[in-house]
């Protein structure tokens, strides 16, 4: 089996002359990217190591293994950069990644299946659950806040969710 991937940052670009790249953290504390060291494209091929780096904002400068000069390192802009789910610090009970709710069933407060989390995504006014209807047709969205998914179950792999009417049928 394919080990689960989890987008963690994205190479911005060259950062000054002497090839060090500067890579865009998707991460709460950016120099996680370095502590990972080596990262990985979407299939889980290697793809750049962070050998060291320094936080800068939300992102990390640093030197790869693999770039050497500045033309190198600007070559790798947009380079999305992944590491295995595996690879993430465990969470504490109450606690879970994003990544963790896609495929996790959805139900209604009283436990009528509504379906399973496809994507979460977030477009800039905050974290969106697509759901994919139980029964077929569209997917549909539902805000990731606490009065529309009032529980989040990883254990029993059940994320509830209380559909405000505006996404009803």
């Amino acid at each position: 089996m394919t080990a689960r991937m989890i987008l963690v940052g994205q190479v911005a670009g060259a950062f000054g002359v002497k090839g060090e790249v500067r890579v865009t953290a998707f991460t709460d504390d950016p120099m996680a990217l370095v502590r990972y060291g080596r990262l990985s494209g979407e299939d889980g091929a290697s793809v750049l190591t962070l050998e060291s780096g320094r936080a800068q904002g939300n992102a990390v400068i640093g030197r790869a293994r693999e770039v050497a000069t500045r033309e190198a390192a600007q070559a790798l802009r947009g380079l999305r950069l992944y590491v295995a789910r595996e690879a993430l610090a465990p969470t504490d009970e109450e606690e879970f990644y994003l990544a963790d709710l896609i495929g996790l069933a959805v139900q209604a407060p009283d436990g009528a299946a509504l379906g399973r989390v496809r994507t979460v995504s977030n477009f800039g006014a905050g974290d969106l659950l697509e759901i994919a209807p139980a029964d077929g047709g569209p997917t549909w969205w539902a805000p990731f806040t606490k009065a529309v998914v009032p529980e989040v179950r990883i254990g029993d792999g059940v994320v509830v969710v209380d559909r405000p009417a505006e996404i009803q049928d």
